[in-house]
């Protein structure tokens, strides 16, 4: 809806080809292709260089033709209309006023190859088949036509609260984030705030009645520039999701430096918050770059006791706006080598070692080893002040820590008897064999070796190799018993027999991790491939889900977390349902990883290795899938309630239009001749039209109670309030209620003889036996109708029993406004046909049921079956009543 000065002028757009949305890559070829020119205000040029498209791709040969476009008056934009076919648009009357919309008719018979459809968040007027412009043009594209498209940010529905903070302005059109992300090219307009206030002043966007307006507030110099970078980084990050998916699909594991990324390294101690505080600054200095925070723990899991620094960390983190992980791994540098990697981090912080030279000529340090590692990662060691006693967590582990680490692990407690053992073994063998040889004694020493390296490791191994070659020495080496070798040749095979060994044992150990490793990616692969089994094999995958990971990752809790109104969080879905969740942010929680925009997988009880925390990004994508499987699921639940409620109003206007018309025309009449003052009535008659008012006002009374009562059992409004009370009274109650004599006299009440308390609401239970006594006296005949009690067990059933016609096996008796014959057997009006749907409605709601059976010798009984209380006074039963006053 906008046009530029001079195209040249025009700053150079920011193109996102194919961004990731609901869909990266066209799933129908079938399907058109959508290209939105994106700005991030109005008059910025979006239609202009919409146009201009729409021109270029003319001259190539293009079918090109302009379905809405909006000029508002500027003759910049109006000029290039000229030389491109413009379809009519569809013309709506609305109150008065005629509005013209886009005709998606008139361009699906025209049938184009691509289509100029303007502002995409454009509300339609009533009566349109879509609601809004956007669901025109995902019908457009459906029938493979390319369409472009212009949208401005404030529009996104993902932004049009941030939008209302800044410019005070609330947006009534919005499009949904998806929309846009599915297109395939999103191409930025973008123009400087003072260039843009200069066009406005100049008259080329708005009347000039609205200028100064305009310039004093939406288009306010920082309103601009907080809209500009909104619509910058909203592109940039649809580009950075495109870029992270294209790495994943192709295996890509070195740094690109296309974003700045920061992680820092903290350790819990004192020191880390300094270091923090540091890397946020040059966060900053790289323009906003990305920050995350990482603290290492050992491998069991277990972390360091901080006397409350992590809590200080995690309120630091979050202030200065760096996400907060937690990794495990034996070797911390490469644990963060190998977090960084997978984030594409470009820079890593960490703070300076501060032992001795002695300490670090036996063991490099950590920042030392990430140094040596980093490949393309910018490696920044801080430095800090000294920690002192207890505090210095950051230190690296003495003789013995290191020597623990080393024995520690199941093939390690393996290997290092089996570097004692089997070169004693060996030697056991050179001893029974002594003719053997020299060379037959080595081989057997290189065997305990390959022996040791397959069931410990390379470290055992090469000890196993060093000891092995100290017995071979001794014992059969001459001269015998001694360390020194007499002849060169021997000192050759029993050093290369070591070389050999410990190669032999590192190529054995090497192959050993990478069968390890292979089958770790296989249990990967098998999990990744059971979570998507449970996506597609279940209609509400969600929950099973959250349980297979909690299961597989040994969480005590996991959940969904989605971002609502006013930023706060609140839980999707939670399992275990009782289990104690992430309090309120996924900054809180152990492991975390994004689904969807404002949606986040979340488990808490154990911290993740750097490999497990890969996995667990990876189960992202079937949790996306199972959420929109939810979403789509409760969509279409509440498609189906609108039907139903859509149906229902159709059926209650036909039933009214029936139903409601007969009493009130014979109150009309009754009361017209009731008051023509030239018609004589005798008192008779005057006492039969009276009573004729009074029945038809109470039949217009027993409808309009059911109309109301079906309505809130639609809306799930009936919130029953139990007592305990006997049926048998309910009973009578709903019998003397009845409004004519000659029927109260055709109803027989006929208690059990047992009590039959029930924990009921005493004024819904009445109005179900009222609707079932009312049923059986308009269909069943003209005998009496029996009411009966009796109490089995935890329930207790009240029976209303006729003796008339009875209904056929697989009548419709609870559907609302079904009824099974036009009149009742007095010939009267069959009412809405809501009574029985009202009355199971009402037994439901308070744990009951209602079912129909056939009465002995034909006719209808209907069964109402109602809780019993635990424990309810043993009151006599009455004796039979007729329920006449």
């Amino acid at each position: 809806m906008d046009d530029v000065e001079d195209p040249a002028q025009r700053s150079p757009g920011v193109s996102d080809s194919r961004p990731a949305g609901r869909e990266s890559v066209r799933s129908d070829p079938a399907r058109g292709e959508l290209r939105i020119h994106l700005g991030a205000a109005p008059g910025v040029g979006k239609t202009f260089a919409a146009l201009c498209e729409a021109r270029r791709r003319r001259d190539r040969g293009t079918d090109v033709v302009v379905g809405l476009v909006e000029t508002h008056g500027r003759s910049r934009t109006a000029e290039l209309l000229e030389g491109l076919e413009v379809l009519p648009r569809r013309t709506v009357s609305h109150r008065g006023t005629v509005l013209t919309e886009l005709d998606v008719d008139a361009v699906l018979e025209r049938a184009p190859e691509v289509v100029v459809v303007d502002e995409l968040a454009h509300t339609n007027a009533p009566g349109s088949r879509h609601a809004r412009r956007w669901s025109d043009v995902e019908e457009i594209l459906a029938a493979g036509i390319d369409v472009i498209s212009t949208v401005n940010v404030q529009h996104l529905e993902s932004l049009h609260d941030v939008v209302e903070r800044i410019t005070g302005t609330r947006q009534q059109e919005t499009v949904p984030d998806d929309v846009v992300r599915a297109a395939e090219q999103v191409e930025l307009v973008d123009i400087t705030p003072e260039a843009l206030r200069r066009r406005l002043a100049h008259g080329n966007v708005y009347p000039a009645e609205r200028i100064d307006a305009s310039l004093a507030h939406y288009f306010r110099t920082g309103n601009l520039i907080a809209l500009r970078e909104l619509a910058l980084l909203w592109v940039a990050d649809q580009v950075d999701v495109a870029l992270r998916r294209y790495r994943a699909d192709e295996d890509i594991d070195e740094v690109w430096e296309a974003r700045e990324r920061v992680v820092v390294a903290v350790t819990g101690g004192p020191e880390s918050l300094t270091v923090l505080r540091r890397a946020a600054r040059i966060a900053r200095r790289a323009g906003s770059a990305d920050l995350m925070c990482v603290q290492v723990l050992r491998g069991d899991g277990v972390a360091i006791s901080d006397g409350g620094r992590g809590r200080d960390l995690r309120r630091l983190a979050k202030e200065v706006g760096a996400s907060f992980h937690t990794v495990v791994g034996d070797d911390v540098a490469a644990a963060l080598l190998d977090f960084a990697r997978g984030a594409n981090a470009t820079q890593l912080v960490l703070g300076t070692s501060r032992r001795s030279r002695v300490a670090r000529l036996l063991e490099p340090g950590i920042g030392a080893r990430a140094v040596a590692g980093s490949g393309a990662i910018d490696v920044h060691l801080v430095s800090h002040v000294e920690p002192e006693g207890d505090d210095r967590q950051d230190a690296a582990p003495g003789w013995w820590a290191r020597l623990e680490r080393l024995l520690r692990g199941r093939r390690a407690a393996q290997g290092w008897p089996a570097a004692i053992v089997l070169p004693l073994l060996a030697t056991c063998f050179g001893w029974l064999f002594p003719a053997a040889g020299l060379s037959t004694d080595t081989v057997a020493f290189f065997l305990a070796t390959v022996l040791t390296a397959i069931i410990g490791g390379l470290v055992p191994a090469v000890a196993a190799a060093l000891f092995g070659g100290m017995l071979l020495n001794y014992f059969f080496t001459p001269p015998l018993h001694t360390f020194t070798v007499g002849r060169v040749e021997d000192l050759v095979a029993v050093t290369t027999m070591l070389v050999i060994a410990v190669l032999v044992a590192a190529v054995v150990d090497r192959a050993d991790r990478r069968a390890a490793q292979a089958a770790q990616a296989r249990a990967e692969a098998a999990l990744l491939a059971s979570f998507a089994r449970v996506v597609i094999s279940r209609s509400d995958p969600l929950p099973r889900l959250l349980e297979r990971v909690r299961e597989a990752f040994g969480f005590d809790s996991v959940a969904v977390l989605e971002r609502g109104a006013k930023s706060s969080w609140t839980v999707s879905a939670q399992v275990p349902v009782a289990a104690e969740g992430p309090d309120g942010d996924p900054a809180d929680a152990d492991a975390d990883v994004e689904i969807d925009e404002g949606s986040h997988l979340v488990g808490r009880g154990r911290t993740l290795t750097a490999a497990e925390n890969r996995l667990f990004a990876a189960v992202a994508g079937p949790a996306l899938l199972a959420l929109r499987n939810r979403r789509i699921s409760a969509e279409a639940v509440d498609a189906a309630r609108r039907a139903e409620a859509s149906g229902l109003r159709t059926a209650l206007l036909s039933a009214v239009g029936h139903d409601l018309r007969t009493p009130l025309s014979a109150i009309k009449a009754a009361v017209s001749s009731l008051r023509d003052p030239e018609l004589v009535l005798a008192a008779s008659d005057r006492d039969e039209l009276l009573a004729t008012v009074e029945e038809s006002g109470d039949r217009l009374v027993a409808l309009v109670d059911n109309l109301l009562d079906s309505s809130r059992l639609a809306t799930g409004a009936v919130t029953p309030h139990r007592a305990d009370v006997s049926a048998g009274e309910i009973a009578l109650a709903a019998a003397a209620a009845l409004p004519r004599p000659e029927d109260r006299a055709r109803v027989r009440v006929e208690p059990g003889p047992f009590p039959d308390d029930v924990a009921v609401d005493p004024g819904l239970t009445e109005r179900i036996v009222a609707n079932l006594v009312d049923n059986a006296l308009r269909h069943g005949g003209d005998g009496p109708v029996a009411v009966r009690t009796s109490a089995h067990g935890d329930r207790v059933e009240v029976r209303v029993v006729d003796t008339g016609p009875g209904v056929d096996r697989d009548a419709e008796l609870f559907t609302a406004f079904q009824r099974l014959s036009g009149h009742d057997s007095a010939g009267t009006s069959g009412g809405l046909g809501l009574g029985l749907h009202v009355a199971r409605g009402f037994a439901r709601a308070m744990g009951g049921t209602l079912e129909p059976e056939e009465t002995p010798g034909g006719g209808l009984t209907m069964v109402l079956s109602l809780p019993r209380t635990e424990t309810g006074p043993a009151s006599p039963a009455p004796d039979a009543l007729t329920a006449a006053p």
